[in-house]
């Protein structure tokens, strides 16, 4: 929809990136939820095995700095994942007080097929898009978002 057509809401709403941003971000969030849900998967569960991938085994601790996850919430979703067979928890042999999360093969294959479901709501919420302004979008955005990650003292 283009933000100047939109009768309901006050134009100078329609002007503010932020209040643009916010309403993006909700359909998203949305979206995304919904996507996974259809594949009986979670955000928290993408955004683990993501990291594990990425970074390789690591404390719960660390999997909850790293992928933005609440240490209250990961207790949960290493859980579910475990449950799964996913995910492997350990011991950690420099301290058998905390476990070490590690991917399964399991978690590898579905981890690619919440990449291609994710894919998918991608293209949906982007369709108004073309394949280069969603390019620009995600650059923007990621700029955004690494401006503001680099002043802790704002957080």
């Amino acid at each position: 929809m283009d933000p100047g057509t939109d009768d309901l809401t006050p134009a100078r709403l329609l002007r503010l990136p932020s209040w643009l941003l916010t309403q993006s971000a909700m359909h998203a969030h949305r979206q995304v939820g919904s996507g996974l849900a259809t594949v009986g998967a979670r955000g928290y569960h993408y955004r683990l095995l993501a990291t594990l991938e990425e970074f390789g085994p690591a404390s719960q601790a660390a999997l909850g700095r790293r992928s933005g996850i609440h240490v209250s919430d990961i207790v949960a979703a290493v859980n579910e994942l475990a449950g799964d067979k996913f995910v492997e928890r350990a011991p950690d042999p420099a301290d058998r007080r905390r476990n070490i999360i590690t991917i399964t093969p399991a978690g590898r294959r579905r981890l690619r097929k919440l990449d291609r479901q994710l894919a998918q709501v991608q293209d949906e919420l982007l369709a108004p898009l073309s394949a280069a302004e969603r390019g620009q979008l995600t650059n923007l955005l990621g700029r955004i978002l690494d401006h503001h990650q680099e002043r802790p003292d704002e957080r």
